[in-house]
């Protein structure tokens, strides 16, 4: 049965928070756990390459070049000791992002790890630069969408990169999605207007709701970046019914090194959101793909 609303928490971790080991990082997911269920969430979502705060505790002399390695061997157990966290609480976590290994090489994969018990991931369809370049991060992309249902509600997970992405959205709008997961990690705020500004804009184009949370501050153990950038928000269709202006909730962006870690509890507004799409919209055209479309050329 659908839902009328269905409540998320957004968790822009700050990544210089004090956790010497990965037991001191899950009492910290934990107590976010804690209060986002005390608030009456269903679901809490972290931000991109949230395990690069496990560098805090990094071994001597690990080089710059084995970190995603070594990150990406910390995953197992840290994704364990999540699950057990969702089976313990009954809050869904969808755990952000963390390097994973496998035959052909590393990927950028968030884990959905869902209270009714199934766990499913989705690697990064679009890397930044830095994430394909075989001299500094060297990942590789994912080749697939992962789209579910939870307690009724259909959910797409894009990571970052990916909500800017139009061809991206043209395969989601056949898919009809309540609700886009975007966890992000953006070192500055031309970064982060990028990522919002077009999870906004997908929330529009495609009669649904968008969340999107980043990183904020720096992991200790980190000698590269000097910063991350983000926000917190919930993105609807800029329609009367919803209050017009697109912005279900919202966090300004920060960039965590006072200690700030934005934290949104919000409403995505389901039925409406479904009512809307089936023909109570202003203008809002369908499914709507140009293939009608003839280019001339003018001369």
């Amino acid at each position: 049965m659908m839902p009328e609303t269905f409540r998320i928490a957004l968790w822009s971790v700050n990544l210089g928070a004090e956790a010497r080991s990965l037991e001191a990082w899950l009492e910290r997911v934990q107590g976010r756990a804690l209060e986002a269920r005390a608030q009456g969430a269903r679901l809490l979502l972290m931000p991109e390459f949230v395990s690069e705060g496990f560098l805090a505790w990094k071994p001597d002399g690990l080089a710059q070049a084995g970190e995603i390695a070594w990150l990406a061997s910390q995953t197992p157990a840290a994704i364990e000791g999540l699950r057990a966290l969702v089976d313990r609480h009954g809050l869904s976590i969808v755990a952000g992002s963390m390097p994973f290994a496998d035959d052909s090489g590393h990927t950028n994969r968030t884990y959905a790890l869902l209270a009714d018990g199934r766990t499913l991931t989705y690697d990064k369809l679009c890397l930044t630069p830095p994430e394909k370049n075989p001299a500094d991060l060297n990942l590789t992309a994912g080749r697939r969408l992962t789209v579910f249902e939870l307690e009724g509600v259909r959910i797409a997970l894009l990571i970052c990169l990916d909500v800017e992405l139009p061809a991206i959205s043209m395969r989601l709008a056949l898919l009809a999605p309540d609700l886009i997961l975007v966890p992000s990690m953006t070192q500055q705020l031309s970064g982060y207007h990028r990522v919002y500004g077009c999870a906004k804009a997908r929330a529009v184009e495609l009669m649904t709701s968008v969340a999107v949370c980043g990183t904020v501050g720096v992991a200790k153990g980190n000698a590269l970046q000097e910063t991350n950038v983000s926000g917190a928000a919930l993105y609807v269709p800029c329609e009367p019914q919803l209050g017009s202006d697109g912005i279900a909730a919202s966090h300004p962006p920060v960039d965590g090194m006072a200690g700030e870690e934005p934290f949104v509890i919000a409403d995505v507004p389901v039925g409406v959101v479904r009512r809307l799409r089936e023909g109570g919209a202003e203008v809002w055209p369908g499914l709507w793909t140009g293939d009608h479309i003839e280019v001339d050329f003018a001369r």
